[in-house]
Order: structure tokens, then sequence, then C-alpha cells
């Protein structure tokens, strides 16, 4: 038995690479980039580590998950990754500013107004210029990009009928202080769409 908090997602290891080359292009050189819903930490830990002129401050709303994030960032020893906020975007934030914002593989695993709430934070914490960057699967023209999407949307729905992939344009709709900037294909049939904030 081990006393290690730090949890390993394979899913990670596969698409990490693919995401920061997407950050590349859209980020700054330097500033602040808040993950929402960072999960393991592993996202983070790369993304800090390949990313040095970028400060990482991850969160989510799980305690386990954050005793994972910074044991993580840890055993790393890096200087550009924050200790893990507890963040629920439909709660208030314990942040009031970032340079860019990241969501990875949130919105489908969790309630509809998890969605508006996260764009709402967004809104509120990201300069005029800044992006939001979500990743995951999403509907496009209200149609499955793929079959495996639709098993996997059959199989989130059946563990808890408050989730689902969410249509693009849906999200599209509640970002109203943003301009789309990008919807970049991904592997495993995934998206990053790339809002810019006005």
């Amino acid at each position: 038995m081990t006393d290690d908090p730090r949890r390993h997602a394979p899913a990670t290891q596969r698409n990490r690479d693919a995401i920061l080359a997407v950050l590349r292009r859209h980020l700054l050189a330097s500033g602040l980039l808040l993950e929402i819903a960072s999960g393991t930490g592993e996202h983070a830990l790369h993304f800090a580590a390949a990313l040095p002129g970028i400060t990482v401050q991850p969160s989510d709303p799980d305690a386990g998950a954050r005793a994972s994030i910074d044991a993580h960032a840890g055993a790393a020893g890096l200087a550009n990754i924050r200790p893990a906020l507890a963040l629920d975007v439909t709660g208030a934030w314990p942040i009031d500013r970032a340079d860019a914002l990241l969501c990875c593989n949130m919105i489908h695993i969790a309630p509809w107004e998890a969605t508006p709430a996260l764009v709402a934070g967004a809104a509120r914490v990201l300069p005029p210029g800044a992006p939001l960057l979500l990743y995951g699967p999403f509907l496009r023209d209200g149609r499955h990009t793929a079959p495996s999407n639709a098993a996997f949307d059959e199989s989130l729905r059946a563990r808890d009928p408050r989730w689902g992939v969410r249509d693009l344009d849906e999200v599209i709709a509640l970002a109203a202080d943003f301009d789309v900037e990008a919807i970049e294909a991904m592997p495993a049939n995934n998206l990053t769409a790339v809002f810019r904030r006005r």
C-alpha cells in the first residue's frame, strides 16, 4: 500500500502533446494559464515543463484531485506551477485574473449548467484579447463526429443523465463575450475550440 496521492489518467499521455501544440499556437510566451478541472494534474505538469515562460494555475473541485496535482508538481520541482485551487465553476471563483484559460474534458462529464458557468467565469477573469480553450468531444451541427463519440455519449448518459457530449454550436452561443478564433481537430475525434475575449 502506498501513500502516494498521485493519480494517473492514460488518456493524458495520448493527448497532451496535441493539446500542447494548440497552446503554443494560441498563448502568449508568458503569463498565467488557469486550468479548470485539472484532474490528475498530469496536463498541468506537462504544460508547465514545456512552457517555462507560462505560470500554470491548476484547479479542481475534488480534494483528491488537488492532492494528486500538488504531488505531481512537487515531484517535478517546477517553479512555474502553482498549488491547485479549489474551484467549482458553478460557485465563487478564488481567482480574479488570468491571461489564458484551458479546460479539458470537463463539460461533457458535468451537468449542463457547468458550461455556462465556465464561460461566464472565463469572461470575468480574462482580459480582452486573452484566449479560452476548450478541449474534448463535441457534436457538430447536431451530430456526433464519429461512432465512437456516439457510444461514449450513450455511456456518459447511462452513468448520469445530466452528462453528455455537448453541441459545439450551443457552447459557442453562450460565448457572447468571445470571438471564435479556431476549431482545431484533435486525435481520437476530439476538438479544441479556441475563443478570444473581446
